[in-house]
């Protein structure tokens, strides 16, 4: 006869990430839009007029791309964050 195949146990779902991981995987996301949010142009009064200080200002060139890296940064750490158990 076929034996029933049957635990006590109660069956968690095996999630590769945890709710922390998530988390973090959303602050890196988040920290990635500002940065990107900086990088973006502002309007220009006469767009035949180039002007050096708002293309290369220091929030564009320097702060954008670096708070960019720090979101891929935080998505990488919260990748291989091993959760809590």
């Amino acid at each position: 006869m076929a034996e029933k195949l049957t635990t006590d146990k109660k069956q968690t779902p095996n999630t590769l990430f945890g709710k922390e991981n998530y988390i973090w995987i959303i602050a890196g996301i988040v920290v990635m839009l500002i940065g990107l949010a900086l990088m973006m142009g502002g309007d220009s009064k006469d767009p035949n007029v180039f002007t050096n200080n708002e293309v290369y200002s220091f929030r564009r060139i320097t702060l954008a791309p670096i708070l960019i890296l720090a979101g891929l940064g935080l998505e990488v750490f919260a990748i291989f964050r091993k959760p809590k158990a």
